[in-house]
């Protein structure tokens, strides 16, 4: 409590306001002493007015401040026409107003950002160029800094960056900033043009940066990504509650004290009867009943005529009784039109916004100018670098510079990959570079798409950052399949398989144009899900594995390619509950051999040509022979005799071998070998290979300790 104690400004007795009428809901407070209210009848929209930011688990908040007036303009404008587009609003409510002045660039991030909850815009800070008084040479004066940077930092960078020579062209660097604004000079040697040292100011400092606006809020105890007039129309309906409850309150406020007045006004009229009945009566009791019984008056109104003082009776206080009670009856009716009429109602709230804007509106600080072709594209900063992403199964995502993993040979223990909690592990990897896209496939057939620098960077032993801050996954939404590429050619074709077994081939050129809300890149079927998608050739063939152990192998050119939108083909046909759990494509001439897992740690290895090639759609053929003992298959991948190999288990062990003690003539309808010991009650979560391009990141759970170990043979 004590860091609450503040000096509040005028503006917030506007948040305050009738917060004594019941208006809105109060709770304890933390050690139950008190009680705190919920939320404040604010009467200005202060998710926007004061914006904020917050990071929490899996997900997190970035809402810049707006001006006061533009705010009560579009609040005014959705009260009136509350079927109005977007735009209509952005037209009032053109951009963020930061407190620290500076430039926005507006464009498609900012639209982006009012039409989805989510964008980006740049913030530059303000610079002049001044002519020294003596001689002739310019200064680059700073005037205006971006939204939460500090000043402090920004000298500091600056004066690094001219020590560096990478601003060239500095006499001297000075901080003049005082109470009325900011001033930092920089004085230029003799023939140093000053709009280059602009542009390296821009480039090289974060006076110019970028604000990821995350328009993150609770609501209804629910966290959820809303628009600018999602926000807008929420704090209209909260100022419709507040007003409604406010007015209930005076209602009965008013009711209650009409009821008396009236029975005042009896008392008065009958002025000498009461007084007698009164005289007359051996106590207050009795004197109560009597004047409820002679007059039918109610209890409240009987004790208020025995408290009634004498200078009442004199003909000017009769005279304001029966005044407040005409001017109370003229209340109680506006009040009753107020929750009758749900046209009065908008009224008071217009009426009470535009009070508001007229007593504390103020002009925009913050310059928006539109986007310019000779802007600095943040990408062209970026160089483009190799890089490593990592996506953890639940949901962890962090990118990493390639120069940190070290080339081993095959066999290593490798080197710490990431930090990820228990029960959690890695289950994409991929070489990539910083300017590729990244296309991330969801489960509910959904792909987004970012450049490969949009994944926030990270060492090696740390966690990342959790994928819904960089996409609007929703309720049970996640990611099945990620993939990289340098752009979409049209010879260039994904093929998505589905746990139902249904399969599709689309060329990649059809999601070149996605959305930040992402795109539908398959329709699925009810109770299916999307369960890989990968890139193939026309000449290449593809093998489906089913959870009962059955497999088919048939050509991809089988798999007429379809649009985007579309639910592709039957690729095999399955029994009862059976569902897809591994699609491998084949042409890799240094892996023809299929390992299968099953859950309780069972695996064999068979050669491909065992797995005769049959027509799409079919049942399949044995692939492991499913037993009690063994449990499900939980996929299969292609292996040599040369790779390695890890299995997790779901009490978060590994185990890591050598691919060829895993034996290669076990027929295709045999159990398989032992490849984990799993403790009662557990089951293997996942496995890969240990080499994937050339890189080794077995120990990716650096807080899991590998075991190797030698297989049996059995059948």
């Amino acid at each position: 409590m004590r860091y609450t104690e503040v000096r509040m400004s005028r503006l917030t007795s506007e948040f305050l306001a009738d917060i004594e009428k019941e208006t809105v809901n109060f709770r304890p407070n933390y050690d139950n002493t008190l009680q705190e209210p919920e939320v404040l009848p604010a009467k200005v929209p202060n998710l926007l007015l004061n914006g904020t930011a917050g990071i929490a688990v899996g997900m997190a908040t970035n809402i810049p401040p707006h001006n006061l007036g533009e705010l009560c303009d579009g609040a005014v404008h959705l009260l009136d026409n509350p079927e109005c587009e977007i735009r209509e609003l952005m037209a009032r409510i053109p951009g963020p107003d930061f407190p620290t002045r500076g430039i926005i660039y507006a464009g498609k991030g900012l639209e982006e950002a009012y039409l989805s909850g989510r964008g980006s815009i740049k913030i530059r800070g303000r610079v002049l160029v001044e002519e020294q008084k003596k001689g002739a040479k310019e200064s680059v004066v700073i005037t205006e800094i971006p939204y939460a940077l500090n000043k402090s930092t920004l000298v500091e960078k600056i004066a690094a960056l001219v020590n560096e020579k990478k601003i060239d062209g500095v006499a001297d660097l000075r901080d003049e900033s005082d109470r009325r604004g900011i001033r930092i000079v920089l004085d230029l040697k003799r023939g140093a043009l000053a709009e280059i040292i602009v542009n390296q100011l821009y480039k090289y400092t974060p006076l110019e940066t970028s604000f990821g606006i995350n328009m993150m809020a609770v609501v209804g105890n629910r966290p959820m990504l809303l628009n600018l007039k999602q926000i807008l129309a929420y704090f209209l309906e909260h100022r419709r509650e507040v007003v409604i409850r406010r007015t209930q309150f005076d209602l009965d406020k008013s009711e209650a004290r009409a009821h008396i007045l009236e029975g005042l006004k009896i008392a008065i009229d009958n002025i000498d009867e009461v007084v007698a009945l009164i005289r007359a009566s051996k106590n207050a009791v009795e004197a109560k009943a009597g004047l409820m019984e002679r007059f039918d008056l109610s209890e409240i109104q009987s004790q208020a005529i025995l408290d009634m003082r004498l200078q009442r009776l004199t003909n000017m206080e009769r005279d304001k009784l029966i005044t407040e009670y005409e001017e109370l009856l003229k209340l109680i009716a506006y009040l009753k039109s107020i929750l009758a009429d749900e046209a009065v109602l908008k009224g008071v709230i217009r009426d009470e916004l535009l009070q508001v804007r007229d007593d504390y509106a103020s002009p925009r600080k913050t310059q928006i100018v539109a986007d310019e072709a000779t802007d600095i594209a943040i990408e062209d900063l970026i160089p483009d670098d190799e890089a490593v992403i990592t996506l953890s199964r639940r949901g962890y995502i962090k990118r990493t510079s390639l120069s940190h993993y070290q080339q081993q040979k095959r066999g290593g223990k490798g080197i710490a990959g990431v930090s990820t909690s228990d029960g959690d592990f890695v289950h994409t990897f991929m070489l990539t570079s910083n300017h590729q896209f990244l296309l991330l496939f969801t489960n509910q057939g959904r792909m987004y798409q970012l450049k490969a620098h949009q994944v926030p960077e990270a060492g090696r032993y740390a966690k990342g950052a959790h994928i819904a801050n960089l996409v609007p996954l929703e309720k049970d939404e996640n990611i099945a399949t990620a993939l990289t590429l340098r752009e979409f050619a049209e010879d260039r074709q994904f093929l998505f398989i589905t746990r139902r077994g249904m399969v599709k081939r689309t060329s990649a050129a059809l999601y070149a144009n996605s959305r930040t809300t992402g795109i539908r890149a398959v329709s699925l079927k009810p109770e299916d899900e999307l369960m890989m998608v990968c890139g193939v050739q026309n000449d290449s063939e593809m093998v489906l594995i089913t959870e009962q152990g059955t497999a088919i192998r048939f050509g991809i050119s089988e798999v007429r390619p379809t649009g985007r939108a579309t639910e592709g083909v039957k690729g095999i046909a399955l029994r009862g509950k059976d569902r897809v759990v591994a699609g491998v494509v084949t042409g890799d001439p240094d892996r023809e051999q299929l390992l299968t897992v099953s859950e309780y740690g069972y695996g064999k290895r068979t050669p491909l040509d065992q797995y005769r090639a049959q027509s799409r759609s079919g049942m399949g053929i044995i692939n492991m022979r499913v037993t009690e003992k063994t449990g499900k298959v939980v996929g299969a991948v292609m292996v040599a005799e040369t790779d390695q190999m890890v299995v997790l288990s779901s009490a978060n062990k590994i185990v890591r071998f050598p691919v060829r003690q895993v034996s290669l003539n076990l027929g295709r309808a045999t159990q398989g070998v032992k490849l984990i010991n799993l403790d009662e009650g557990t089951v293997v979560a996942g496995f890969d290979l240990v080499q994937r391009q050339g890189l080794d990141p077995v120990d990716g759970l650096d807080d899991i300790e590998s075991i190797e170990v030698e297989l049996p043979v059995e059948e």
